[in-house]
């Protein structure tokens, strides 16, 4: 028999979405999959090289520490001081196999059986199984879909005091990014009531228009902080395969991380820590094109979206590379759909369009696309939507 805690939990509805989108174009199917978030671009070369030359001199043939080459610490020191003018410790930062694992470790490290974790939804599908596997329990709270946002007022009608408060900005899936005054709140609201904070900021670097991103390491020195930051390189530098992401916290929870991490995985990879380097220290200007690339695709999409029937989009994003867009619940009635999970694979049967719906993300009631993918492929999705909508 498995153990309990498997049945506790439900497979990720976006890595199973595109495991089925995926099967299917093998099958020689013409599926649009815009169900993960995954850029469309290819790892730049200089990274790739750096990996390339670190194997051929042999530097990947051993253990490294199992927070991370020391190197590899020092480049994500420099990227905060150059992006926020912030100092980061060696000894404040714990380097993982992704930054689901370093989410995962948190979780182990913070969370007893019993301790409640709070979030606003919208919320990242992994983040509450995570705590489940913890043995925490989830608040979600429901955000105003004017903005998906948490509020302090929110936070202050709790029914259970928090040990955790998780905030993701910008969000996946709604694309919103919290002001600096927001954050700055929200730090002193979880400060005067002792509640840790992660702000997982994985999609930092991806906001568009007049939005301005802030991270939380503005707004808190890391030391005796209960304040924990995400992050990786594996969606502004697109190195989603390559698996590395990090922890910048107080350095008790790193240590208290790194004994898990120990047992885990020993170190991340380290041929990918060597690509991260470079990702962190070398040119910049990859980012930039890709930025602009999906600020394009966005206002394609967005624009071409707001004519098709029965489904709109409350808030335009402002960040992160999904459109989380809400379907007329009298369309869903008039074509005895029971919910948007039979929505997301009525469109996937139909029209050959793999979208995940909002159920796994806290939020039932609409569907995510990701807007990562070829001109080509966004095209073929607004005309296939607007087919299955208008019918």
């Amino acid at each position: 028999m498995l153990a309990n805690r498997v049945s506790k939990i439900a497979a990720s509805p976006t890595l199973a979405m595109g495991k089925t989108a995926k099967e299917m174009l093998a099958a020689g199917e013409d599926v649009v999959n815009l169900s993960q978030g995954e850029p469309d671009f290819q790892t730049p070369d200089n990274i790739s090289e750096a990996a390339i030359q670190a194997i051929n001199s042999h530097q990947t043939d051993f253990y490294t520490a199992t927070s991370g080459l020391s190197e590899l610490k020092t480049a994500i020191a420099n990227r905060v001081k150059e992006d926020y003018d912030v100092i980061v410790a060696a000894d404040q930062i714990a380097v993982t196999t992704g930054a689901k694992l370093a989410l995962f470790t948190l979780m182990q490290v913070l969370i007893n059986p019993g301790d409640s974790v709070v979030t606003p939804a919208p919320f990242w599908v992994s983040y509450s199984e995570q705590v489940k596997l913890a043995g925490g329990s989830m608040q979600v709270v429901q955000t105003e879909d004017s903005d998906f946002k948490i509020t302090i007022e929110q936070l202050e009608q709790l029914e259970q005091r928090p040990k955790l408060l998780i905030l993701n900005t910008p969000n996946n899936p709604s694309g919103a990014v919290y002001t600096v005054e927001e954050l700055q709140a929200i730090v002193d609201w979880t400060k005067a009531h002792d509640v840790y904070l992660l702000v997982d900021e994985i999609y930092g670097k991806l906001v568009y228009g007049q939005t301005q991103f802030h991270s939380v390491l503005e707004l808190a020195d890391l030391k005796n902080s209960q304040v924990i930051v995400i992050n990786g390189v594996s969606k502004a530098y697109a190195m989603t395969g390559w698996r590395i992401g990090w922890a910048l916290a107080d350095s008790q929870i790193i240590q208290a991380m790194n004994k898990i991490l120990g047992h885990l995985t020993s170190n991340p990879t380290v041929a990918a820590q060597y690509a991260a380097i470079e990702a962190l220290n070398g040119p910049q200007d990859s980012v930039a094109k890709m930025k602009a690339t999906f600020e394009n695709r966005l206002n394609y999409m967005y624009t071409a979206m707001l004519n098709i029937p029965n489904i709109s989009i409350p808030f335009k994003p402002e960040g992160s590379f999904y459109i989380f867009f809400k379907v007329n619940p009298d369309f869903m009635k008039e074509h005895s759909y029971q919910n948007t999970n039979e929505v997301s694979m009525a469109l996937l049967k139909e029209q050959l369009v793999a979208v995940p719906s909002g159920e796994g993300f806290g939020m039932p009631g609409y569907l995510r696309l990701s807007y990562a993918k070829s001109e080509q492929d966004l095209t073929k999705a607004i005309q296939r939507f607007k087919s299955f909508f208008t019918n």
